[in-house]
C-alpha cells in the first residue's frame, strides 16, 4: 500500500468513528478501480469490441457488518450528502438518497436475482477518482458492492455474474442504459494487461500492455457529464434505428459490430437519415479500428496503435458529435507534443477525459505544455493523472 493509499485509509477510518460511531480497526477492507478504454469507444452497446483496463486510481471501503437490516454510508468525497441510511429490504430509487442510488440498485438486482441479504452494513467509502470525469466511478461503486455482498454472504457468484448484475442495477435501478464494458473492465480488470471484450458474446482475452517506456496520462478537462442526461440514450437509439433499417435487406444481422467497413458502405445507403449514417458509420469503423489497435500492440507497433487512437478520437468527433470544445482541445493539443504517441477521448464523451500514451522523459513537459495552453483556451485548467494499469475490485 503506497503513502496516498495509507493516508486515504487513515482518514477513512476517522470518518468511521466519527460519522458511524463504529471501530474501524476491525472493518473488512476493498478496492475497486476505475477503468481507461484505450480504444473502442461507443462499440459496446453496438456489439462491437472495446480495449479497456483497469487503472490504479478507483473506489476504497470499509465494511462492518451489523445485526439489523439497516445500512448507513458515509463518502468522503461527498462528504456535504452526509450518512445515508436506507433499508435492505424492498429498495427503490430515491433521488434524494444521491450516489447511494448505485449500491442501493445493486442491492436490488441481487435480491431480485434470489440472492438475498440477511443484514446491513456500516460503510465509509473513499475514491481516488474524480467525479463525473468519465473513469467509471459509478461501475467502480456498483462492482465494489456486488463484491462486499457477494463476500458477506458467501453467494458464491463469479466475478462475471456480478459484473452482469451491477451493469442491470445501473440500467434498471438508476435508469443509464450503458453497456457492460465499464463494470466489466472494473470487475475483470488484471495487472499490466488490458482487455479485448467482444460485447455481443461477452468473450474476452487479455492483452499485454507493453508501452515501451511511455505510461498512460489521463487528462480531465474538468467539465463534467452527466451520462443520464446527455446525449447518450440519443446515440443509442439513432444506431438501433439505423440498424433496422439495415436489417430490411440483412434480416440475420444482429449487430453494428458484424460488419465489416466494406460491407458497411456497401449497406450504408439503406440508412434513410444521414446522422443515423454517420452513428452508424462511427459503429461499425470504430470495431475494426479496435481490433487492428489490438492487433498493432501484439505486433509491438506501438506507433500504429497510436495512429488508431487518434483516428478514433476523429471519428468521435466528426460521426458520432460526443466530444465538444473541451476535448477537442485537450486531444489536439496533446497531438502536438513531442513524445506523444497517440490521445483520444475516453469514456462516453461531453466532457470527461483523455487517454494518451506519452514517452516516460516526455511526460512533465506534456503536462506543462497542454496544461497552459488548455488554460489559456478554455478559461480554466486540466488535471494530470499517470495511472497504473491494475487489478479488478477485490478485499485488501
Amino acid at each position: 500500500m503506497d503513502k496516498q493509499e495509507q493516508e486515504l485509509i487513515q482518514k477513512m477510518e476517522q470518518a468511521f468513528r466519527e460519522k458511524l460511531g463504529g471501530d474501524a480497526s476491525q472493518a473488512r477492507r476493498y478496492f475497486s478501480p476505475g477503468r481507461v478504454n484505450l480504444i473502442g469507444e461507443h462499440t459496446d452497446y453496438n456489439g462491437g469490441h472495446v480495449f479497456p483496463c483497469a487503472i490504479s486510481l478507483g473506489t476504497y471501503a470499509l465494511v462492518q457488518d451489523r445485526q439489523d437490516m439497516q445500512t448507513r454510508l458515509f463518502s468522503l468525497n461527498l462528504a456535504d450528502k452526509g450518512v445515508i441510511e436506507f433499508s435492505m429490504e424492498g429498495l427503490k430509487y430515491e433521488a434524494a438518497k444521491d450516489w447511494a442510488n448505485y449500491p442501493m440498485g445493486v442491492i436490488s438486482v441481487f435480491e431480485q436475482a434470489g440472492h438475498k441479504c440477511s443484514h446491513g452494513f456500516d460503510i465509509v467509502i473513499g475514491g481516488t477518482l474524480p467525479g463525473g470525469s468519465g473513469l467509471s466511478s459509478s461501475a467502480s461503486l456498483e462492482v465494489l458492492t456486488a463484491v462486499i455482498l457477494n463476500d458477506a454472504f458467501d453467494f458464491g457468484l463469479d466475478m462475471v455474474e456480478m459484473v452482469k448484475l451491477s451493469q442491470k442495477a445501473e440500467n434498471v435501478f438508476v435508469g443509464v442504459n450503458c453497456g457492460i464494458m465499464d463494470q466489466f473492465a472494473v470487475g475483470m480488470g488484471k495487472a499490466n494487461s488490458a482487455i479485448l471484450l467482444d460485447c455481443n458474446t461477452l468473450e474476452y482475452r487479455y492483452s499485454p500492455i507493453a508501452l515501451a517506456g511511455a505510461s498512460i496520462v489521463i487528462t480531465n478537462t474538468n467539465k463534467p457529464h452527466s451520462l443520464a442526461s446527455s446525449a447518450y440514450n440519443v446515440r443509442r437509439a439513432q444506431c438501433e434505428h439505423a440498424l433496422n433499417e439495415l436489417r430490411e435487406v440483412r434480416p440475420e444481422l444482429k449487430s453494428l459490430g458484424e460488419l465489416t467497413n466494406e460491407e458497411f458502405d456497401k449497406l450504408a445507403g439503406h440508412i434513410s437519415e444521414h446522422l443515423e449514417r454517420q452513428r452508424a458509420r462511427h459503429a461499425v469503423y470504430e470495431n475494426q479500428r479496435t481490433l487492428a489497435a489490438v492487433k498493432a500492440l501484439e505486433d509491438s507497433d506501438v506507433a500504429q496503435f497510436g495512429r488508431l487512437m487518434n483516428a478514433s478520437h476523429v471519428s468521435l468527433r466528426d460521426d458520432y458529435d460526443v466530444t465538444g470544445k473541451e476535448l477537442d482541445t485537450l486531444a489536439e493539443l496533446a497531438w502536438e507534443q513531442p513524445g506523444v504517441i497517440g490521445s483520444r477521448m475516453t469514456g462516453a464523451g461531453f466532457g470527461g477525459c483523455t487517454v494518451s500514451l506519452v514517452k516516460n522523459e516526455a511526460i512533465e513537459a506534456f503536462k506543462k505544455n497542454v496544461g497552459e495552453s488548455y488554460e489559456k483556451a478554455i478559461g480554466y485548467a486540466p488535471s494530470f493523472y499517470v495511472a497504473n494499469i491494475a487489478d479488478g475490485t477485490h478485499r485488501l
